[in-house]
């Protein structure tokens, strides 16, 4: 364990963020959260009960009612979930709702966590971020190989349309929007293999921490 490390990697959908993050937490021995999940698992609450995400009363609700359970449900993947999802994580009070969880989850033992804001409003102040990103067009072919490995029928380039759509609600919310912090390192996976993008990204950890342990206690 490293202390009460925090390191934030945000990135737009299938960039390999989680893949990234579930790595570098198992190489740093630090906890690890998707905080995508909560908001699947919110926006599954939501359509469960028959409503609509964009019904702002009843998903916070379900934000506010969210248990570790839910984010075990094998339902949290897929066009439908995504959507919801970005719909739900568009409202302040489901935000505001999600937000104590995230940071008592690193908060005590330190951890890798993974999203959209962490760096910008989640962990503002982790010493280590990560913005992860790749083109659309990879993006969205990496998409589409997940689904079909999953047996989810569907088409490329609908696929891209939902990628693009999911990016422009993500960037253009009023409420964290998706952007790099301004401290970030940027890691562009277009180009590397899962492999070859761990490797950068540890590297770029750890150069990291190095330059922080570098710097005098009273600079």
């Amino acid at each position: 364990m490293i202390g009460a490390l925090v390191i934030a990697v945000d990135g737009p959908a299938a960039a390999g963020k989680g893949t990234l993050a579930r790595r570098l937490a198992a190489a740093l021995g630090l906890p690890y959260l998707d905080t995508g999940l909560l908001y699947r698992a919110t926006g599954r609450r939501v359509l469960d009960r028959g409503a609509d995400p964009h019904d702002a009363a009843i998903a916070a609700e379900a934000a506010a009612a969210l248990r570790p359970e839910d984010l075990d449900r094998g339902d949290l993947r897929g066009p439908a979930a995504d959507m919801a999802a970005s719909t739900v994580a568009a409202i302040p009070a489901v935000r505001a709702a999600l937000l104590e969880w995230q940071r008592e989850f690193g908060r005590c033992h330190g951890a890798v966590l993974d999203g959209r804001d962490i760096g910008t409003v989640v962990f503002p102040a982790a010493p280590v971020k990560l913005f992860v990103t790749a083109s659309p067009e990879e993006r969205a072919r990496r998409r589409w190989l997940e689904l079909q490995a999953r047996g989810v029928a569907a088409d490329q380039a609908q696929v891209a349309a939902e990628i693009r759509n999911r990016d422009a609600q993500d960037a253009n919310r009023p409420v964290a929007p998706l952007k790099p912090a301004e401290d970030a390192l940027l890691l562009d996976t277009t180009a590397l293999d899962a492999e070859a993008a761990f490797a950068r990204a540890l590297e770029m950890v750890r150069d990291r921490l190095n330059f922080l342990d570098a710097i005098p206690a009273e600079a």
